[in-house]
């Protein structure tokens, strides 16, 4: 891949704005002596730090130098099958699975998880804290329709807005006709900004929990947390390298070293203690020894009926001899 070629994307970085309004990014060269590995994720990721810190300790370790791409995983895919990106970090199972068949990735790895959340204000005159999620949509259909709540979404086809058209569906809602409807918002852009909007109009949203842990620690919002874990709101980030038989240019190789370094104990230990002193909680949960030793059982139902394809995280077919990393 030419790291220098400047590419189109719809996201906040190191922007040049033309006068006709479309983004771009200037692709940044890599330090003499090293490869450049762009990686192309979600805003729920890049937004709560913990890429840097990957980064920092992956640098230092490895004649690579990573660049991030921070978008919603709809766009974050669409780079990768562009060839903008070498990997995606995401959290969309479904749109993972598509990617992995229409030819565009291999190897993927399941990497962490965390939950979504209902977030709302302290009032919440929704009336919906402690209900199971669906029973909490059909309330806030109710409220919203009746003028007295409204909800932001993030309207982008994230990961985040993914699972709430999942939810909504779970509910018995058809989540196109209502985003025409007076107290249904979208905000079309990022997990954080979402989040301030919602506070500015003291609406409702879903979000995941290490963003919003963030954003309320740093007093960026102060919604609350009115419906939380379970099965329904659980969230699952996958690392997956874009197939060298459909993108020769793609850095594969070093994509590959990330991929294993971010499921290494060394890798899986920084998801762990992310944010535990600040927050007083880790943002991101590791999976990679939960998976394989079933430690929790019910989480690993979870994982697997939400998140694998055809029984596997990444079906045989998929992962371009790289079968080391599923021993």
């Amino acid at each position: 891949m030419d790291k220098n070629r400047v590419i189109v994307i719809l996201a906040i970085g190191l922007i040049a704005i033309s006068a006709s309004g479309v983004v771009y990014i200037l692709q940044p060269r890599a330090e003499q002596g090293k490869q450049a590995l762009v990686v192309s994720t979600t805003t729920s990721l890049f937004d709560t730090g913990v890429l840097d810190e990957i980064e920092e300790v992956f640098e230092a370790e490895n004649s690579i130098d990573l660049y991030f791409i921070s978008v919603g995983t709809g766009l974050a895919i669409q780079h990768a099958k562009r060839g903008d990106a070498d990997m995606i970090l995401v959290h969309a199972p479904s749109q993972e699975r598509a990617f992995l068949e229409e030819g565009y990735g291999v190897c993927r790895k399941i990497i962490a998880y965390n939950f979504f959340a209902i977030v709302g204000p302290e009032d919440d005159v929704a009336g919906i804290r402690g209900l199971p999620p669906t029973d909490t949509l059909a309330k806030m259909v109710e409220k919203g329709r009746a003028g007295e709540a409204i909800w932001v979404s993030r309207g982008d086809d994230s990961g985040t807005h993914s699972k709430e058209k999942g939810l909504w569906a779970s509910a018995g809602f058809d989540y196109a006709a209502l985003r025409d409807e007076d107290w249904y918002r979208e905000s079309g852009t990022g997990m954080g900004k979402t989040l301030q909007i919602a506070e500015e109009f003291q609406a409702y949203a879903l979000t995941d929990m290490g963003t919003y842990l963030k954003y309320s620690e740093e007093g960026l919002v102060a919604l609350e947390v009115l419906v939380g874990e379970g099965e329904e709101l659980i969230n699952i980030y996958s690392a997956i390298a874009v197939s060298p038989s459909t993108n020769a240019d793609a850095n594969f190789d070093d994509a590959v070293t990330f991929i294993k370094f971010l499921v290494s104990d060394e890798g899986q230990a920084i998801f762990s203690d992310y944010g535990v002193d600040l927050y007083g909680s880790s943002l991101f949960l590791p999976a990679v020894a939960l998976l394989r030793e079933e430690a929790d059982p019910d989480v690993v139902g979870w994982i697997e009926d939400f998140a694998y394809i055809e029984g596997s995280e990444c079906p045989p077919e998929y992962r371009a001899d790289q079968q080391d990393l599923y021993g």
